[in-house]
């Protein structure tokens, strides 16, 4: 039997982390692209990169592509797929378009007709259609229509992957897992080593860190797309999943260091931490980053600092930043520290030279990731 062939998405700048990834899986032809990977393998391979993999952002299987020139190309290659052999017509679903020098005037015209396509062969083949929900489907149909070339998939994740089942609230624009988890591996963070995240926000770096240093694969708490299918094999999955589930270690501190100068931040991040399971693995302390304390001679610092977004904080972070610059100077010489920020003046107001610059983008932000050694008595201007 020919291999299945998949696509995996990812937040843009971490697709090499990706191809690593799915790589230690045993995914096959890993090829990455701007914003993903494909790469082929069987139902074992997609329920491991579906549970293991903390960078991918959804894992879908391909199961169709071809030429179009219109809308009435499209409706006919949906209609020629077999989907009730994929799915159940009690399931809910969804289709989802997306286009890249797509000729086509309306991507939701499109989406309507592939939709149409699916629901007219239910009928024909079993003489009733499943119904549309586009909030919670429990099947989730992926279109990719480039300039000629159109690719339908089935979405074998649900909830997006960066969705690891255990963070509830949240402050502001929180961070995402996937990318958090991706600034950990680009930072050379390895478990046993001292972390400090000095403006830890709802948690999200700490909690990344915590399952990484447990062993503790990300979707190990959350359900997924393929259990949908007609095609899922049970035994299969639960075979991966206890083997998974063998290996996580019991909690205990992991030199993960928490704190934030806001203090509804900690208790949030408390929250999680608490839900997740993994609060003893975690040290937290209500301090600013100026007067944060570094809890051992040597190790990462990671932070998001708050993106000047509201009026008038641009000056308050560009006041900031100086300071936070002389407490890392003073304080966290044999630290290495990272910054993802969407200001470009950071390391030039902390008056800092970074030896990295990573671009990524969180969400549609282009940020970079300032990597700044801190070597004792220089890095000054």
């Amino acid at each position: 039997m020919a291999p299945n062939r998949y696509f995996a998405t990812c937040p843009r700048g971490l697709e090499q982390l990706l191809v690593d990834e799915l790589e230690q899986v045993g995914a096959k032809s890993v090829k990455s692209t701007d914003g993903g990977a494909s790469f082929d393998g069987d139902w074992a391979v997609c329920y491991a990169a579906n549970l293991h993999s903390r960078i991918a952002t959804r894992i879908m299987w391909q199961v169709a592509r071809g030429k179009y020139l219109n809308e009435e190309d499209l409706f006919e290659a949906a209609y020629k797929l077999n989907w009730p052999q994929w799915f159940d017509v009690r399931h809910d679903f969804m289709v989802k378009v997306t286009g890249v020098k797509c000729p086509l005037k309306s991507l939701e015209f499109a989406t309507l007709k592939i939709k149409d396509a699916v629901c007219d062969k239910f009928r024909l083949a079993v003489g009733s259609r499943p119904y549309i929900d586009t909030k919670m489907p429990a099947v989730r149909i992926h279109a990719y229509l480039a300039a000629d070339e159109y690719q339908f998939y089935l979405d074998t994740s649900g909830a997006a992957l960066y969705q690891r089942g255990n963070r509830g609230a949240s402050i502001e624009a929180p961070l995402r897992e996937n990318l958090a988890a991706g600034i950990l591996k680009l930072s050379g963070w390895q478990a046993g080593q001292p972390l400090l995240d000095p403006m830890c926000g709802s948690g999200t770096f700490l909690l990344e860190a915590a399952m990484v240093a447990l062993g503790m694969p990300p979707g190990i708490n959350r359900s997924f797309g393929f259990e949908k299918l007609k095609t899922y094999e049970s035994d299969s999955w639960k075979k991966i999943k206890n083997q998974a589930a063998k290996k996580v270690k019991k909690v205990s501190f992991q030199k993960i260091y928490g704190s934030d100068l806001d203090l509804r931040a900690v208790r949030i991040s408390k929250q999680n931490l608490e839900a997740a399971g993994l609060l003893d693995a975690v040290q937290l302390t209500h301090v600013d980053i100026v007067n944060a304390i570094p809890p051992a001679d040597h190790g990462v610092l990671v932070a998001n600092p708050p993106y000047g977004v509201r009026i008038g904080e641009d000056e308050e972070l560009a006041a900031l930043y100086p300071k936070m610059g002389e407490a890392l100077k003073k304080k966290f010489a044999g630290w290495n520290t990272y910054f993802l920020t969407n200001d470009l003046r950071m390391p030039k107001l902390m008056r800092l030279t970074p030896s990295k610059r990573t671009p990524l983008f969180n969400g549609p932000l282009e940020c970079r990731l300032f990597e700044i050694k801190m070597v004792a008595g220089s890095n000054r201007k």
